[in-house]
């Protein structure tokens, strides 16, 4: 929640002054500034001392005369906020909440410098300065000012964003990015009375919404944070269709609804977000999403998602990955899983570090750092699509098969959770004899007890988590595990990289691992190749 800077004490009405309620009441609160836009850091009053926090980096020291082309951490996002001019729109919503005419003056002294020192296509101003997500983001601070500030250069400024966001070639369609664009180019529509523009924006914003969520409600950008960031937006588009006097299309109110749905399945039970694609493992929604009707849902935009209740911190609750190839926010962990359980991370993805052109950031995005399976000796093809084969739903037991020619074979994956006793089985096998790998990703909070004879033990404190792997019932012994290293890493927040344990298998035709939470001496036995673990009894293919 946004801090917004206001006099604790009244000041004394002597002299000819006006205390700062009264001079807020002369003020009005307009719904262009109004509203949940402004972001969490810096407040009003930081930017009236010359130092902004963006992007949770440390303070810059902004200083009385603004370098534009200013980049302290050499960090795109921080780049990109620094110039959507959100900080300056701090100062004029504390001057609309508090009357007082220095936030004004300072916010009218930084918009009019930025404007001057910024003109599109000049040799001085940064490439980036005209993206389109600056671009959109920082016309709700202009839109904001213009309230209160009637001077031409703004308006004229405005006019050039609008032409930007109008222009085809630009536009971001079926993206996030789309969806601010269009809200941007409706706002500045609506405040000069352009209906060309508002018409442009309703009209694009249909299309994109289609494409960005689908019938289902599923967000197609392969990060369900993202999700979030979008059901936000649409309300923010809604609300300012409305008031512009437009009626909302019924499909892009009917998606943003099912959208909740999407949200709270991609939820985990501990409240924080299933870390898939660019999302980190601390991603909490903060919105009501409603209870769905369903444990189990399975969207064909590629997320399996089951638990065993709603509402229960230690449920159990796993994530399985197919579909479209990776897009967007997505990340190359298709037949990847995720697991939950007895209130405890199990299994985890490899996260999201930031969108820094970096190896660390292109590691991420890679099959390593996903539970997955890989084909021995093949090379990986970027960007292929995988499909659900088949499904099998039981009350405690659900089972789905797999498959991609993501190697240049058929590599195959079946996964089997079984709840009351719990226990994550996933069978691995690749067509033509190649042999398969898998990697296990283990939260970074469990430290390995043992490892020995295809038995791998961790533990967090004192809750124990067993990993066995077997071929044709077998028990299949050579396991590695790295922490550190090439593999065994995780990014659980923005710009964090964490030391984790990571179980590589060894290399067979057929492996069989088995994860059962809550012990570390899980009773196994194997007959007529038929094996059980703890009681319950796992088909050769799982289904």
């Amino acid at each position: 929640m946004r801090r917004l800077a206001i006099p604790l004490a009244l000041m004394l009405a002597t002299s000819g002054l006006v205390s700062p309620a009264q001079a807020a009441d002369k003020v009005t609160r307009t719904a262009q500034c109004q509203g949940d836009w402004l972001p969490g850091t810096p407040t009003a009053e930081d930017v009236m001392k010359g130092e902004i926090s963006l992007v949770g980096l440390p303070a810059y020291k902004l200083g009385k005369n603004v370098d534009w082309g200013a980049s302290p951490y050499r960090n795109r996002s921080w780049e990109f906020v620094f110039q959507s001019l959100r900080w300056m729109g701090t100062l004029v919503v504390a001057y609309e909440n508090t009357g007082e005419q220095r936030y004004l003056d300072r916010a009218t002294e930084i918009t009019k410098d930025w404007v001057a020192s910024n003109r599109r296509g000049a040799a001085a101003t940064k490439p980036y300065v005209w993206k389109d997500h600056p671009v959109s983001l920082r016309t709700q601070p202009l839109l904001c000012l213009s309230m209160h500030v009637k001077e031409s250069w703004l308006k004229d400024s405005l006019a050039d964003h609008a032409k930007l966001l109008s222009d085809a070639r630009l536009y971001k369609k079926g993206h996030n990015h789309g969806i601010d664009q269009d809200i941007a180019l409706m706002g500045i529509g609506c405040r000069y009375g352009r209906s060309d523009w508002s018409n442009l924006a309703s009209r694009r914003l249909t299309g994109t919404v289609k494409l960005d969520v689908d019938s289902q409600g599923a967000l197609m950008e392969q990060a369900p944070r993202y999700a979030v960031y979008v059901y936000g937006r649409l309300q923010v588009a809604m609300t300012n269709m409305k008031a512009c006097d437009r009626k909302v299309p019924s499909e892009i109110s009917r998606r943003a609804e099912a959208l909740k749905d999407f949200i709270a399945h991609s939820t985990m039970p501990n409240g924080y977000m299933a870390p898939i694609g660019d999302g980190s493992a601390e991603t909490e929604p903060k919105m009501e999403t409603g209870t769905p009707k369903q444990k189990i849902k399975v969207y064909k935009a590629g997320y399996v998602y089951g638990r065993t209740a709603w509402g229960k911190p230690d449920s159990s609750y796993y994530s399985i990955r197919f579909g479209p190839g990776m897009k967007f926010h997505g990340h190359e962990d298709h037949l990847g899983v995720t697991y939950y359980a007895q209130g405890h991370d199990i299994l985890m993805d490899g996260g999201f570090h930031s969108y820094e052109k970096s190896a660390y950031r292109y590691w991420t995005l890679s099959p390593e750092a996903h539970n997955v399976p890989t084909v021995e000796g093949a090379r990986f093809r970027p960007r292929t699509s995988s499909k659900l084969t088949k499904t099998s739903y039981g009350k405690d037991r659900q089972a789905f098969r797999l498959t991609d020619k993501a190697y240049g074979v058929s590599r195959t994956r079946a996964v089997l959770v079984n709840h009351g006793q719990d226990l994550m089985a996933v069978l691995d096998t690749a067509s033509g004899g190649k042999k398969v790998r898998n990697l296990w990703r283990f939260a970074p909070s469990y430290k390995v007890v043992s490892n020995s004879g295809g038995k791998v033990v961790l533990a967090d404190g004192a809750f124990k988590v067993t990993l066995m792997q077997f071929s044709a019932c077998r028990r299949v012994g050579g396991q590695k595990v790295e922490r550190g290293g090439k593999l065994g890493w995780v990014s659980p927040t923005y710009l964090a990289k964490e030391a984790t344990n990571v179980v590589v298998s060894p290399a067979a035709r057929s492996l069989l691992t088995v994860i059962v939470p809550g012990t570390d001496s899980p009773k196994v036995s194997c007959s007529g190749g038929k094996l059980k673990v703890e009681g319950q009894p796992l088909s050769a293919g799982l289904l």
